[in-house]
């Protein structure tokens, strides 16, 4: 009954990183970082995505123990390097690579309970 739970746990993750791109996405096509921010239309569908996604949260700790449930979170730094490799055409080197893949072996064992 628990992987429901751990599923919305990952898709609260993935929508957290999806706010976060949309922010960073906003940010870059702003000329310069002023109060014109908060009615750019990404920066409020960031802020949309973001409430949502903490709505989620809450009730996926109302549902898991906080010793499972907080470190399913990791899953949005694997997520964000994806983000940044095809989205934002960032480098990737190995160290990320390899430590991504910690990152994720230790969501694997914890959801697995």
């Amino acid at each position: 009954m628990q992987g429901k739970y751990i599923l919305l746990a990952i898709l609260n993750s993935g929508l957290t990183v999806l706010g976060q791109t949309l922010w960073k996405i906003g940010l870059e096509r702003m000329e310069g970082y002023s109060l014109k921010l908060l009615l750019n239309p990404l920066i409020l569908a960031g802020v949309f995505v973001y409430g949502v996604s903490t709505v989620l949260w809450l009730y996926v700790l109302s549902k898991l123990p906080f010793s499972t449930a907080y470190p399913l979170n990791s899953v949005a730094y694997a997520l964000s390097l994806f983000v940044g490799f095809f989205i934002f055409k960032e480098n990737i080197d190995l160290r990320k690579i390899w430590g991504t893949i910690l990152i994720l072996t230790g969501v694997f064992y914890i959801a697995r309970g």
